[in-house]
């Protein structure tokens, strides 16, 4: 581990922008963060309390990095990479050394990759990101209205050299070689308005705010009363989540999409990728899987050094990442 951080954190050689219309995202082959801050107010799904989120600009090589603004001055800023995932069924958490955590930061993990966002201090007063919608659209809206601006340091991915899997049961998650970040997922529930979804496609050139980002999380009513009889789910509504039961969706105007439950397993995977803490380039194929399972993914492909590398991204690279070329028409209305 300490051999792929001191790789993600070298100083590296400053490249120009490319130009770009006002419509368009920043087209060029450098590290990005936002053009100003941004502010999210809404309640954990969880926890049930409300917080407020603010996404600062960073600087080059600073990365993805939480502050609970809760704990003394040095203790609350906790790294979104995979080693410090405190793994979870439910959702993304992530931990330091002084025990401060950030629970549910996978959907604006996704808007941030899904965006091309890789340096920003997301700032909360309290342990959960808020739910909003229970998908990452409003992330993704917020983001595209602060701005995003290149930082004239060079970006690298991380290209995936040989095939990685994990199993726990019947569930599986693989990583194969490949030019562009491209996701698999194939799910399968009891619940007959879910049942049996698959869905493949690649994350570039806006795939993901055109395709994926407007997809919410989803359970059945009857995990819904288990989790709030263990006192979790306690913000959660039939606004922010799909709840289904049977052959019924709960949730008022029912689903986005006919398939919007095997998307979101998509969204989730972007965003629990992105704590390997740079893009990657490969194949991502998720059977069932969930939260932990694609963690165990990222520990087993860092575990093997001929299993990947470090990448310099040109300009054919930054084209088949997510976030490149991402226009306004682009983000779903529900944002």
């Amino acid at each position: 581990m300490l051999q792929f951080v001191a790789k993600i954190e070298l100083r590296l050689l400053a490249v120009p922008l490319i130009s770009m219309s006002r419509s368009k995202w920043i087209e060029a082959k450098v590290q990005t963060t936002l053009k100003s801050q941004v502010i999210f107010r809404g309640q954990g799904l969880h926890s049930g309390r409300p917080v407020t989120l603010i996404l600062h600009p960073a600087p080059a090589d600073h990365g993805i990095q939480f502050l609970r603004r809760d704990f003394a001055r040095g203790e609350g800023i906790v790294r979104a990479l995979f080693d410090r995932v405190n793994q979870s069924p439910l959702c993304t958490r992530i931990q330091n050394q002084h025990g401060a955590s950030v629970s549910t930061i996978e959907h604006l993990m996704a808007a941030l990759a899904g965006c091309g966002v890789h340096n920003v201090l997301a700032e909360l007063d309290g342990p959960e990101v808020p739910i909003l919608d229970g998908s990452a659209a409003p992330f993704v809206r917020g983001i595209f209205g602060a701005g995003v601006v290149g930082l004239g340091r060079e970006l690298r991915a991380i290209r995936v050299l040989k095939p990685v899997e994990v199993r726990r049961g019947d569930a599986s998650a693989r990583l194969t070689p490949a030019e562009a970040l491209h996701i698999d997922f194939e799910i399968d529930f009891a619940d007959a308005v879910i049942g049996h979804q698959s869905r493949s496609m690649s994350l570039a050139n806006g795939a993901f705010a055109r395709m994926l980002a407007d997809s919410r999380t989803f359970c059945r009513q009857a995990d819904v009363d288990a989790m709030r009889a263990q006192g979790l789910a306690l913000g959660g509504t039939y606004e922010n989540a799909v709840v289904v039961d049977g052959e019924q969706v709960l949730s008022p105007g029912g689903l986005r999409h006919r398939d919007e439950a095997v998307r979101h397993k998509m969204l989730d995977a972007l965003g629990d990728l992105y704590l390997a803490g740079l893009p990657i380039l490969g194949r991502y194929t998720g059977v069932r899987a969930g939260h932990a399972l694609t963690n165990d993914l990222l520990r087993a492909l860092f575990a093997d050094p001929t299993a990947w590398e470090l990448h310099s991204c040109d300009t054919r690279t930054l084209a088949q990442l997510p976030g490149t070329a991402l226009h306004a028409e682009d983000i779903p209305a529900v944002a």
